[in-house]
């Protein structure tokens, strides 16, 4: 009896001593330790509301979530609207600079306005004004032009203004104006007539109170046209210009003749003098 109690016991321990001899096999190992490393970088699974890197450009939605931001979704450099937007007129007091008694600077300087498929043509050897609707011609008008000591200055340039019934404010500077006076808009003797096409300051187009001085070279180098020319052709530069008017604007600039108005034109009008 005993020598079996001491086998059993014997056969107990080997067993016991066996077992924390049991060596690991090596492959086993290293594949526990790579899937242990893969579950330690998954990513979190991202809830509603929860924040992305700072990185990456998101919009979010109106339940909160967040998703990657389109390329129409984003603002350009420098801001909404920069570089460009409507034309607006300036409000400010106005300038006059120049005998034609030009209102510069009534439209913003940093303006981009467009161009108008009208054009005018200045023949100053011919003394021709000529409107053009792209290449086909419009009209031909008898215009006057500087003096020899006062000459029209040649190159191209853009109408941005129409003004009705425009006032002469003689340019003190010119030893030729010291002694003017200025003139209300509709005097008898002012010299720019019923209208007048701004495009160089104090250079100008415009109607005259001496219609014998047209086909001549006699003024101090702005343009001269007769006053129904004039009239004609600032309507259509308005028309085609984007600033059309009906019927009663030019009534009333033809009846209040002591109002002056100016408008300012939605697109460039080119003109070039030779």
């Amino acid at each position: 009896m005993r020598r079996v109690l001491r086998d059993a016991m014997t056969f107990a321990a080997l067993a016991v001593v066996a077992g924390a001899c049991t060596v690991e096999d090596p492959k086993d190992a290293r594949a526990a330790d790579s899937a242990a490393a893969a579950t330690s970088k998954s990513p979190p699974a991202t809830t509603a509301g929860a924040a992305t890197p700072a990185s990456a450009a998101t919009t979010t939605s109106s339940s909160g979530a967040t998703a990657p931001e389109s390329a129409s979704a984003r603002t350009p450099v420098g801001g909404a609207g920069t570089g460009g937007g409507a034309p607006t007129s300036a409000s400010g007091a106005q300038n006059n600079l120049s005998p034609d008694s030009v209102d510069v600077g009534r439209r913003g300087k940093g303006a981009l306005v467009p161009q108008s498929r009208m054009r005018l043509e200045v023949d100053l050897s011919a003394k021709q004004l000529t409107a053009f609707d792209g290449d086909q011609k419009l009209a031909t008008y008898r215009i006057a032009i500087g003096s020899t000591q006062w000459p029209t200055q040649t190159g191209q340039w853009e109408v941005k203004q129409v003004v009705w019934n425009p006032e002469w404010i003689p340019p003190k500077e010119e030893a030729w104006a010291e002694d003017k006076d200025p003139k209300a808009p509709g005097a008898p003797d002012n010299p720019l007539g019923r209208a007048q096409l701004v495009y160089d300051p104090p250079r100008t187009v415009h109607g005259t109170n001496d219609p014998s001085s047209i086909g001549k070279a006699v003024s101090h180098g702005s343009i001269r046209m007769a006053n129904a020319d004039i009239i004609q052709l600032g309507r259509r530069v308005m028309e085609m210009a984007g600033a059309p008017k009906d019927d009663s604007f030019y009534q009333r600039v033809a009846q209040n003749r002591t109002e002056k108005v100016v408008v300012d034109l939605p697109q460039r009008v080119p003109i070039r003098v030779y």
